[in-house]
């Protein structure tokens, strides 16, 4: 299948580009600013699909959303319906026009007269068209400080920036790029004849402040070590967004050590309702723990040397003993109501990775010394 994108050095471009690159026997093409009419004549008409995103947002000159946004969608058009003339074969086209399409300004005008040159081309010649009138598109590669109001917060708190925000309550309609780009990719192997209507799922509503204040959260959780629920939802979206905008010299960080004779501990993660995720070492006869909880519970996986766990009931004073090593995969729990330690019985420095089901509190740790 042959593609052809205009508008593909933009934003929504690059990133569809790169997933269509993922995708077997697609033969991209493009077209630019620097192109000509006949060039996109030759490019559209050499293509079986075309994907329209090229426009203009905030240009200088007012008659550039007339040229742009309603004078290249017309010069498509017209370029398909000469194909189809020329040769019967009717080319698909998909177009990203905006919500403001729905809007009384220069912008929102332009879309609408594109949307109008699209449903005009249908009804002439029926051939394959889908329009996706987009709210704000946010995600990587974005643009800051031009028409993306997440894409500048990232930038600037990714780099501790000061963020202007005049109505902290005004709400907003969001989409995510890589669901916009997935929205896109049925239309290419199942376009319809006749205009078609897309929409983007899921699509999010935040208001400024409340976007400002979760933006401003993803640095500090590198200093409290307490993440997010950035697996699910806009909060997923948005800390992939933030951490694209992090300057290479941000891609690390340090977190602190607790050493002594018997080895390291390091905290890595912690999170508001699932534990966190640790690791110590020991050296050669080393014992660690020595205690028991009530109610916490642990995972232990042997990264590297061997281990032995040792348990013992609190009431029963019934003991078992558990080897595992490096070489085997393996999560040893630790079971509440039993003392339990860990000694390394091998040669070389024992490194455990460990879950906790809850952070630890000083207050109240439920860690109970003792003897195994």
């Amino acid at each position: 299948m042959r593609i052809l994108i205009t508008g593909a050095n933009g934003f929504v471009g690059r990133n569809l580009s790169i997933r269509l690159q993922e995708i077997n026997d697609l033969k991209l093409s493009t077209f630019s600013r620097d192109d000509t009419v006949a060039q996109l004549k030759e490019r559209v008409s050499s293509s079986d699909v075309v994907i329209h995103l090229a426009a203009e947002n905030r240009p200088e000159d007012p008659n550039a959303f007339d040229q742009v946004n309603t004078g290249l969608t017309t010069s498509i058009c017209q370029a398909i319906e000469e194909e189809f003339a020329a040769t019967g074969r009717r080319i698909a086209l998909l177009f990203t026009s905006s919500t403001q399409a729905a809007c009384d300004n220069p912008y929102g005008k332009s879309k609408l007269a594109a949307e109008e040159a699209i449903r005009a081309l249908t009804e002439r010649i029926d051939t394959p068209a889908i329009i996706f009138r987009l709210p704000g598109v946010f995600g990587k590669w974005c643009r800051p400080n031009y028409n993306s109001v997440v894409a500048t917060f990232c930038h600037n708190i990714a780099r501790s920036l000061p963020i202007r925000i005049d109505d902290p309550n005004k709400t907003i309609r969001l989409v995510y790029i890589d669901d916009v780009v997935e929205a896109f990719l049925p239309f290419l192997h199942g376009a319809r004849p006749g205009l078609h209507w897309g929409s983007v799922s899921p699509e999010y509503e935040i208001t400024l402040g409340r976007l400002a204040h979760q933006i401003s959260a993803f640095p500090v959780s590198r200093e409290t070590l307490l993440t997010d629920r950035v697996g699910t939802g806009l909060t997923r979206c948005l800390y992939a967004t933030y951490l694209s905008y992090l300057p290479s010299d941000r891609f690390a960080y340090d977190i602190p050590s607790y050493g002594d004779e018997r080895g390291v501990f390091v905290e890595m993660l912690k999170t508001a309702d699932s534990g966190q995720f640790s690791f110590f070492t020991a050296k050669p006869g080393i014992i660690r723990g020595r205690h028991y909880h009530h109610t916490k519970t642990e995972k232990f996986l042997v990264m590297q040397g061997q281990a032995r766990f040792r348990f013992r009931h609190l009431l029963s004073n019934e003991a078992i003993e558990i080897t595992t090593s490096g070489q085997k995969p393996q999560i040893v729990e630790s079971i509440p109501g039993w003392s339990h330690d860990v000694t390394n019985v091998g040669d070389d420095e024992l490194i455990v990775m460990l879950w906790a089901n809850e952070i630890f509190d000083r207050e109240r740790p439920d860690t109970i010394p003792s003897t195994v």
